[in-house]
């Protein structure tokens, strides 16, 4: 394509010239814009670069909100555009000196909320000032003061990018609210990512009672992955209920895009592995491997100081690191059939997470609510996928115990949002 072509872009025609990842007017900021319709309704927040190399999503939301300001399409409730982290997005760098979206526990968010002492340096492990302690604490501050005390729904789409191209594709933490946001989405849909990291942003909003999903939209940069980023809000915007009217043509456009870059691939897969990085591991990940490559048990993905790396099983490969910095070297993933996606929505509907600690070596932890303690010695027995279909995805082994936990808000929202930290 030559400079001086067009780009045919969901629900509208935007003359694209030069970089298309040049920053937007004015520079990077964190509300990137913001939309109200005449009739109140449900507010849609989009957040791109909470990583600082994944631009996409915030210039994607650029030309959403010139598109709805241009058309006046009739508009229900808010849209509203957030940059994450701001300074990794003026350095095109994925974070600074910490990954932003590993620092969203109420504990470490508590930590960046708390100013140091004259003389002394920000929060956190280590010397010197961290710029993600100060992006956290900025975006904590604006999330709260748009969110605390709303009583509409409220739904997060989370913009990313990865260093390895492919298919898009939504991430979700498994509550029924959640699945039923990301249903009109015509991508795959991937369950447990979050769950098998701590501290990320979604989950976080989660569990305040926010409606949650994530949307990969293709590499770094490639100019797909913001025509991609752009369907994606669209499609959100009709799923969280903010048109009123005739669904515009800017969704089913959207929606064709998606579509056509899914082809045949699976709708709902679930994570099986994840090979976690450590600090001076020296990862490699061979070449060829995009997302949704299907790899054998046993096959060989990567190098590191030990040696040759193998997935222990079968799947297709999921976010494989390309780049220097990240905690994972990647992802192995497998299909869910629809059958258990029906039955696990009847069981969570009629509660009967409720009996599982009438099972043998399984107890709650009196502790946190949402969390069983379960003695893998005397339960060994259980398959894991019992407590998959009753929403206990996230896992951490103590020992002989297994932590299993679920999503809070599973079935219904809360009354109001109480935004702290």
């Amino acid at each position: 394509m030559s400079e001086d072509e067009t780009r045919e872009m969901p629900g509208q025609q935007q003359p694209l010239t030069g970089d298309p990842f040049t920053p937007p007017a004015g520079g990077w900021k964190r509300i990137v814009g913001r939309y109200r319709g005449d009739r109140p309704g449900p507010k849609l927040i989009c957040l791109g670069g909470i990583h600082g190399n994944e631009p996409a999503g915030v210039l994607a939301l650029v030309r959403v909100f010139r598109a709805l300001k241009e058309r006046g399409i009739p508009f229900c409730g808010e849209l509203l555009g957030l940059a994450g982290n701001l300074r990794g997005l003026r350095e095109d760098v994925r974070y600074v000196e910490r990954d932003m979206n590993r620092m969203w526990t109420p504990e470490l968010v508590a930590r960046a909320l708390t100013p140091p002492e004259i003389g002394q340096a920000a929060p956190g492990p280590g010397s010197g000032h961290q710029a993600e302690w100060a992006e956290v604490a900025e975006l904590h501050a604006t999330l709260r003061e748009e969110l605390d005390g709303v009583r509409e729904e409220v739904f997060l789409l989370d913009l990313h990018t990865s260093s390895a191209d492919g298919v898009p594709f939504a991430c979700l933490g498994d509550s029924l609210r959640n699945r039923k946001f990301a249903r009109p989405f015509p991508v795959p849909v991937l369950l447990g990512l979050e769950e098998q990291l701590d501290g990320a942003l979604l989950e976080f909003m989660n569990d305040h009672g926010v409606v949650t999903m994530g949307f990969e939209g293709g590499q770094h940069k490639a100019a797909h992955s913001i025509d991609r980023h752009e369907a994606g809000v669209w499609i959100g915007l009709e799923a969280a209920g903010c048109f009123p009217g005739p669904v515009p043509e800017q969704v089913e456009s959207s929606r064709r895009l998606l579509a056509d870059a899914r082809g045949g691939l699976p709708k709902v897969l679930e994570i099986l592995h994840r090979h976690a990085l450590r600090p001076h591991d020296g990862f490699q990940m061979l070449s060829g491997f995009e997302n949704f490559t299907p790899v054998t048990a046993g096959e060989v993905l990567a190098e590191d100081r030990a040696g040759l790396v193998r997935t222990p099983v079968r799947g297709r490969v999921m976010l494989p690191l390309y780049q220097g910095k990240g905690d994972d070297g990647f992802f192995v993933a497998r299909r869910v059939h629809k059958f258990w996606l029906k039955v696990s929505g009847i069981l969570r509907t009629m509660r009967l997470e409720a009996l599982l600690p009438i099972l043998p070596g399984v107890r709650r932890d009196p502790a946190r609510a949402g969390r069983l303690v379960v003695n893998q010695r005397v339960a060994r027995w259980y398959s894991l996928q019992i407590f998959h279909l009753l929403g206990y995805r996230k896992r951490r082994v103590q020992g002989d115990l297994l932590i299993v936990s679920r999503r809070k808000h599973d079935l219904q929202k809360p009354d109001e949002l109480h935004f702290g930290s």
